[in-house]
């Protein structure tokens, strides 16, 4: 797919809905090389419609899917579609495997037959979190079905040989046009400003990661054909705390409404891994990829709340 750099990339984005999704959306149709075919399983929930076309599809529908695919003729597919929910994982094995390994390994098979570049989202989650920051040399350890199930799906896309980037991600925060999306700063955010009191988890650690700057990394992954596994995130590390303190202090909330708990008091002791976090060097030297401070990305963030 060398012959493609300079060219059209023709785009298939599956879980558009999603965060990342959406986000992806909005970058992608910016670029006027690309052309863009969105696909989630519910009507299209991204207020911006232009640019792009959308079509709805399980993407359990095997045949329905390698169908969209043979039609459209994508350069690229990027997958952000998964069920992300550790305890929906947990409670309901089957339908995660389905859409969590099963899809990707049909996936990767068709990139392999098609000569497509598939990049896919991955987790941190695939570490215990016991000898954070990782690597992506790394041995991988989960200590949950989400993990294990996304261990699964790298497993599955690199056994098919197809050319692929895999991107590892963490604790994904940021705003889009959609306001049913939430996560951890906007939650913090929305439950201060209402006066309410929140319970917040004191001994976990991660590297929080801005959604533009993984939206930016997937599009690196795409522009370079990349190949291989990727650690995309921040590099400051942070207990998950201490960024919802930071988040008090931005926007001037009652630091006394944050509750500190330990993650045995809310039963994340063995199902999330305690600290994880990513050594970038990797992504940063093939990749070209800049992370956005947390300070920064929350002065960003303000200027794209007044825009909605």
């Amino acid at each position: 797919m060398d012959e493609l750099i300079n060219s059209e990339k023709r785009i298939l984005l599956t879980g558009s809905n999603g965060f990342l999704g959406q986000k992806l959306t909005d970058l992608i149709v910016q670029k006027t090389d690309y052309s863009l075919l969105c696909t989630s399983k519910s009507a299209n929930r991204n207020p911006n419609i232009k640019g792009y076309e959308y079509i709805q599809l399980s993407l359990l529908n095997q045949q329905e899917l390698a169908t969209l695919i043979e039609t459209y003729n994508p350069t690229h597919i990027i997958h952000t579609a998964a069920i992300t929910s550790v305890e929906t994982c947990e409670e309901n094995w089957e339908e995660c495997k389905q859409l969590n390994i099963d899809t990707v390994q049909v996936l990767a098979e068709i990139c392999k037959k098609k000569n497509i570049h598939l990049t896919f989202l991955s987790t941190d989650f695939v570490f215990d979190g016991k000898e954070g920051p990782y690597p992506e040399t790394a041995p991988t350890n989960p200590c949950n079905v989400y993990g294990k199930s996304k261990v699964g799906a790298e497993q599955a896309i690199i056994r098919s040989g197809c050319k692929a980037a895999i991107l590892r991600t963490i604790s994904v925060y940021g705003v889009t046009a959609d306001k049913s999306r939430s996560n951890l700063i906007l939650w913090a955010k929305n439950k201060l400003q209402n006066n309410e009191v929140i319970s917040v988890v004191q001994d976990q650690w991660r590297m929080p990661t801005w959604v533009d700057d993984l939206a930016h990394a997937c599009l690196l992954a795409i522009q370079k054909n990349a190949v291989g596994i990727y650690h995309i995130s921040s590099d400051e590390m942070y207990a998950i705390l201490d960024i919802v303190y930071k988040v008090a202090d931005h926007w001037s909330l009652n630091r006394d409404l944050i509750i500190p708990v330990t993650a045995k008091e809310i039963g994340q002791a063995d199902n999330r891994p305690r600290m994880t976090g990513f050594v970038l060097d990797k992504a940063k030297k093939e990749l070209g990829f800049s992370p956005t401070s947390l300070a920064k990305s929350l002065i960003e963030i303000d200027k794209q709340l007044e825009l909605l």
